[in-house]
């Protein structure tokens, strides 16, 4: 779509700048009045406007909602992306006999298969956008939005919010990662079971702190519903929805004080708690993967 957009751009320059030349150059006569109001609307009104008629169309033909040849996946299988400030609540549908799961700031595709996303927001308009994929669209409290991308290729992507929704919206991003099939499917049966044990010594700080009041990760009995899902956030890119990089040191960080890395983050700074238990924190959610 670029190189169509750029050619036809090109070519209204083009026209435009050689008009400009043509009337600009010494003549010995004036033109008839008949014969420049001809090349005006020829030249400078009707050429430019068929133009961009054409690459209206062309970039219209290219909207998978609004193609009927084109049959998009099930809206009741969409990927569910709810922007909120500064995060991404990510809920993944049921296939078949796996149930719908939660995670948060990272989607993961299997390649050559269209994702439909439902898009939400719950506070302020934010935008999703995935530039390696295509595709951009506004996330609007008390509307569902939808949008249908098919990843080509694999690999790792970034995609930030592309509409100002307050002080971090600059550290608002998720990471997308496009998989091979099995790879993808391997991966949701990992973070539907879960890792989480209630047993280990992280697992049961986190409880006593009182961190799943607002953040869920399964194994753990208490799930909150207000923060991100942690489950298996060690096999995230990154931490605080692309803030950081994802490792023990900055998780930590983030536990001490939040806003420090992302201002008007809704998470209190934990700072009062014993250096050691915010260090064994750190290290037991990075070590979910």
């Amino acid at each position: 779509m670029l190189v169509v957009m750029v050619i036809g751009g090109i070519a209204i320059w083009a026209g435009v700048t050689f008009l400009f030349l043509h009337a600009a150059r010494h003549r010995r006569e004036a033109w008839p009045a008949e014969k420049a109001g001809a090349l005006i609307a020829w030249g400078g009104v009707a050429f430019p406007t068929v133009v961009l008629l054409l690459l209206l169309g062309y970039a219209v033909w290219l909207m998978p909602a609004i193609r009927p040849w084109n049959p998009l996946a099930e809206k009741d299988g969409a990927i569910e992306v709810t922007g909120e400030q500064f995060w991404w609540r990510i809920r993944y549908p049921a296939v078949g006999d796996q149930p719908a799961f939660e995670t948060a700031n990272e989607i993961r595709l299997p390649v050559g298969r269209p994702a439909t996303f439902s898009l939400k927001a719950t506070d302020v308009i934010h935008s999703f956008w995935i530039p390696a994929l295509g595709g951009k669209m506004d996330m609007i409290p008390g509307r569902t939005n939808y949008l249908t991308l098919t990843p080509t290729r694999t690999g790792s992507y970034r995609a930030p919010c592309a509409e100002f929704c307050g002080a971090s919206h600059a550290y608002m991003a998720f990471s997308v990662i496009v998989m091979e099939e099995d790879d993808y499917n391997a991966w949701r049966r990992r973070l539907i079971n879960g890792q989480a044990s209630a047993a280990d010594e992280g697992g049961q700080l986190l409880q006593r702190h009182g961190c799943v009041a607002c953040h869920s990760l399964r194994g753990l009995q208490i799930a909150g519903q207000t923060a991100p899902d942690l489950t298996l956030i060690g096999a995230r890119l990154s931490i605080g929805a692309g803030a950081l990089a994802n490792t023990p040191e900055n998780i930590a960080r983030f536990i001490r004080s939040p806003s420090s890395v992302k201002p008007g983050a809704k998470m209190p700074a934990f700072n009062m708690l014993p250096e050691d238990d915010i260090e064994e924190i750190a290290r037991y959610l990075g070590g979910l993967k």
